[in-house]
């Protein structure tokens, strides 16, 4: 079946051009000037991606992201938009967004990061076989989004869900930053791979029992960060 791709942007010319090119690549297009006409699409079903325009007559992009989110439909959505302040970037993936790319923009590069998001959503949906991570004492519902600790039940962001998922792939190795953006947000979506620590840090203090002395998400220094295949003592270094 062909993937459905929504375009929501209110510059007619550029939302043809879209069109004409992605279904060119084997896409069905589906076309939207508003973002409340999008809204109407997407409550149709069937939308594998969106492309969403930031400035919108009426409700803007970010909103409709926050509106998509909260029905809970984690449909992955790259922004368009001629903002470029990293500011307006880091809020657009703050919302909810998969990724942002800055107008004007080369047709070859959107083709590729969307390609990048579609290899991603396939990769996490094989989850979908194994739904449930064990994790020192937590339990991590990849299908649900949560954790189940000794302390309760803990929502996680899709992100967090994907990296450890992405640590377990290969417990007991060190993964490094990197890999971790390419993987889990994929190339440019974030400036540093800062990015990658404040989750990591999140994610310890959800199934560590001690997030200041990491036993289980151990960080290896120089590199990235390893899943333990058993919780490490002081001797092992971990931090």
């Amino acid at each position: 079946m062909k993937r459905r791709i929504l375009v929501v942007e209110d510059d007619s010319h550029l939302a043809d051009g879209l069109q004409i090119n992605l279904e060119l690549e084997g896409y069905e297009v589906l076309l939207a000037g508003s973002a409340e006409e999008g809204r109407d699409l997407w409550q149709g079903g069937g939308i594998d991606l969106i492309l969403l325009d930031v400035m919108l007559p009426g409700m803007d992009g970010f909103e409709f992201c926050r509106l998509i989110r909260r029905e809970g439909d984690r449909v992955p959505v790259l922004f368009l938009t001629a903002r470029s302040a990293g500011r307006d970037r880091i809020r657009g993936l703050d919302e909810g967004g998969d990724d942002y790319i800055t107008k004007p923009f080369e047709l070859q590069e959107l083709l590729a990061r969307i390609k990048s998001i579609f290899r991603r959503q396939d990769w996490f949906r094989v989850a979908e076989v194994e739904p449930e991570l064990r994790i020192g004492e937590a339990v991590i519902d990849l299908r649900g989004y949560k954790a189940v600790t000794a302390g309760g039940t803990v929502a996680l962001k899709e992100k967090e869900a994907m990296i450890l998922r992405l640590l377990s792939e290969h417990r007991g190795e060190a993964v490094d930053r990197q890999t971790i953006l390419d993987r889990v947000w994929g190339f440019g979506a974030y400036p540093t791979t800062r990015t990658v620590d404040n989750f990591i840090l999140a994610l310890r203090k959800i199934v560590e029992a001690d997030p200041h002395h990491p036993r289980l998400i151990q960080t290896v220094h120089g590199v990235g960060y390893r899943l333990a295949d058993q919780p490490a003592g002081p001797e092992d270094g971990a931090s």
